[in-house]
């Protein structure tokens, strides 16, 4: 039998080794997990520390400004206005935060119409300016004779630069039918524009088929239904003859991954087309199959071609399928992604990781470099200036002369 003695001390170390184990299971869980109590939360210790001194600062400035500010803040405004300078600090031209106003128009831009002047704009990464790299045909812009590499400098009398990007935005958009004044800067000169909005109607890529066997697509950005208007132009041109094709991306912006990568697969061999990778270093990879469409390509593009339009150009020139023609590209190789936040309508836009072309290739900040470098020429320039509102003719675009010629090297012609 076991002594009285010996039972009590069994069962007083059975009890240290149970509470040991219980306030060590305690600690752990609330490492990980918050507990509530009626109306308050009790958070761990290492994320208290961690939030303390960032919510103390803010909460101090916030106090200070309610109690002593000449004229009462809003909440909300103070809110999201901390909120952007937070995201802000990150220095990332690609992420910032949208209150619930700024994610509507946001996705409102994302449609396929607006109301404005009917022009896509891009910061010149040279003077810091504002640049023209898309006019819409049949738009106000258009037919008053604005054109791609124009670049506006003041709306009204507020003079603007790409730092002021979204601000110029806000104010040249506006209800159709209603005026707006622009100032436009090309070759030094500045001329003052004043255009009705109207209800812009926005193409993603226009097609034709130059003389008897080449296809030539222009695709202005990669949008939801880009692939799928790709492929049946494809179909159009084969239709009418095509043996070789260009594809032009100059000026194109980007847009989704998923368009980019679809087209991208009906061009290259079975292989890699791209793989992202995240802070963690993390890998995600897109095959093509082995359907391709198999016959002499080229790919124009400039220094606006950026983000998608890259990853496409630049898996092309990897695998060999096509020649790039152009000057160097925008050089935007980060992917983004937009987290949406339902309790109020507002969002985060920000940059989730980088991509690298089949072979390997970041081109974030280096961009495309073309295999057949063609600078524009100053006749195509002062054709544009002189003919205003007009389409410029294939024959007046030395660019894509360039471009037909190597092509035609290409076809054996």
């Amino acid at each position: 039998m076991i002594s009285k003695k010996a039972a009590i001390v069994g069962g007083i170390v059975i009890i240290v080794i149970t509470t040991f184990f219980a306030s060590f299971l305690t600690l752990q869980i609330s490492r990980y997990i918050d507990v509530q109590q009626g109306d308050r939360i009790i958070i761990s210790k290492d994320d208290y520390l961690a939030n303390r001194e960032f919510y103390q600062q803010i909460d101090k400035v916030k106090k200070d400004l309610e109690d002593s500010y000449l004229y009462p803040p809003d909440e909300k405004t103070m809110m999201y206005g901390a909120i952007k300078g937070m995201v802000d600090s990150v220095a990332d031209d690609h992420t910032y935060f949208m209150d619930p106003a700024d994610f509507e128009e946001f996705t409102e831009k994302s449609s396929s119409s607006y109301q404005g002047i009917g022009v896509v704009v891009q910061e010149d990464k040279d003077d810091g300016k504002i640049a023209i790299v898309q006019v819409y045909d049949g738009g106000p812009a258009a037919e008053a004779g604005i054109a791609v590499g124009d670049k506006i400098v003041a709306v009204g009398d507020v003079p603007v630069s790409a730092e002021e990007m979204d601000t110029a935005i806000d104010m040249i958009k506006g209800v159709s039918g209603t005026e707006v004044t622009i100032s436009i800067e090309r070759a030094g000169e500045v001329t003052e524009y004043t255009l009705e909005r109207a209800y812009i109607e926005v193409p993603d890529l226009e097609y034709k088929m130059i003389g008897d066997d080449i296809g030539y697509i222009w695709l202005y950005e990669f949008d939801d239904v880009s692939a799928e208007n790709f492929k049946d132009a494809v179909s159009d041109l084969q239709g009418q003859g095509m043996k070789g094709m260009v594809i032009d991306l100059r000026g194109n912006p980007g847009g989704y991954l998923h368009s980019c990568t679809e087209i991208a697969d009906t061009l290259l061999p079975e292989g890699l087309i791209v793989t992202r990778v995240d802070r963690k270093g993390n890998e995600e990879s897109v095959y093509s199959d082995k359907d391709s469409l198999g016959i002499p390509l080229v790919v124009l593009i400039n220094e606006y071609s950026a983000s998608a339009s890259e990853l496409l150009s630049g898996a092309i020139q990897d695998y060999g399928v096509g020649t790039i023609v152009g000057v160097t590209s925008f050089g935007k190789g980060t992917v983004q992604t937009t987290r949406y936040y339902e309790e109020d309508g507002s969002a985060l836009y920000f940059t989730i990781a980088h991509y690298l072309t089949p072979s390997g290739r970041n081109v974030n900040e280096v961009g495309i470099t073309p295999d057949v470098h063609v600078e524009v020429s100053q006749a195509t320039i002062d054709y544009a200036k002189d003919h205003p509102g007009e389409d410029l003719p294939p024959d007046q675009d030395n660019q894509l002369q360039k471009g037909l010629e190597v092509l035609r090297q290409k076809m054996g012609q």
